[in-house]
């Protein structure tokens, strides 16, 4: 396997990785992965990237909160770090939707306008969007259209290629995670989508090949290996190109 990879969407600041932080960092570099994008799900997390960016070089710091959280105060908060610590940060994310968690209107509408705020300033900031849309794929995909958002990743996206048509023509971009090998509608959504939007992630600790097993960035190559078989293209091939699609949806901040 090539290197140069780029795990675009991991959770290190996960205290699980607390007591083996750098082997696991160690073990991706061996595997191939160059860089790896740390979102966040809240100001803790956010705050903990922007350090361990500046101890490991590898590490690339995104700030977000996580769309289950319906707090407009923290949202408020959110915003004013990533103003502040905008040419630190690769991406704002994680933030999005999420309608398997959050099923009552009122709290959709709370969502929807956090979302809302964070595409204004992805596009005020010229920050990518690294985004979740659990349950809510069709409905990310709208907002982030009628928004005029420009520079997106939809991170481990679960609905249809008829929900994702629209952002393929915008020229979003689609992570894929290990799990992968276990997902018939990732398998599918792989299948349909150009090589040319995919890009991969491993959502470190979730989403590995395993279910139940702790996940971590050496494992991208799962995600290269079968997109190359469901493409029938070679491993090398999809690595490059998920490579060079990276660098045009990030450019300058993965440096």
């Amino acid at each position: 396997m090539p290197g140069h990879l780029i795990d675009t969407h991991t959770h290190l600041c996960d205290p699980v990785f607390d007591s083996d932080r750098r082997k696991v960092i160690e073990r991706a570099r061996a595997a191939g992965v160059d860089k790896m994008i740390i979102v966040s799900e809240n100001l803790t997390d956010a705050r903990r990237n922007l350090k361990l960016a500046a101890i490991y070089p590898e590490l690339l710091p995104a700030a977000g909160l996580y769309p289950t959280q319906l707090d407009v105060k923290a949202a408020e908060e959110m915003v004013a770090l990533i103003k502040k610590e905008h040419r630190h940060l690769a991406a704002i994310g994680e933030v999005g939707l999420d309608y398997w968690a959050v099923t009552e209107a009122h709290e959709k509408e709370i969502q929807q306008m956090i979302f809302s705020g964070f595409i204004a300033l992805s596009l005020s900031l010229d920050l990518p969007l690294n985004v979740h849309s659990r349950s809510a794929g069709r409905h990310a995909v709208s907002l982030l259209l009628d928004k005029g958002a420009k520079r997106v990743q939809m991170h481990a996206f679960d609905g249809k290629y008829g929900a994702a048509m629209a952002a393929v023509e915008a020229g979003f971009f689609f992570s894929i995670p290990p799990s992968i090998v276990r997902s018939r509608q990732k398998q599918k959504l792989v299948k349909q989508l150009p090589l040319s939007c995919l890009l991969i992630e491993t959502d470190s600790p979730v989403l590995g090949p395993n279910p139940g097993g702790r996940n971590e960035p050496a494992n991208l190559v799962v995600s290269v290996e079968m997109i190359a078989r469901i493409k029938d293209l070679n491993s090398q091939a999809v690595a490059e190109a998920v490579s060079e699609n990276t660098h045009r949806l990030y450019g300058q901040r993965l440096f």
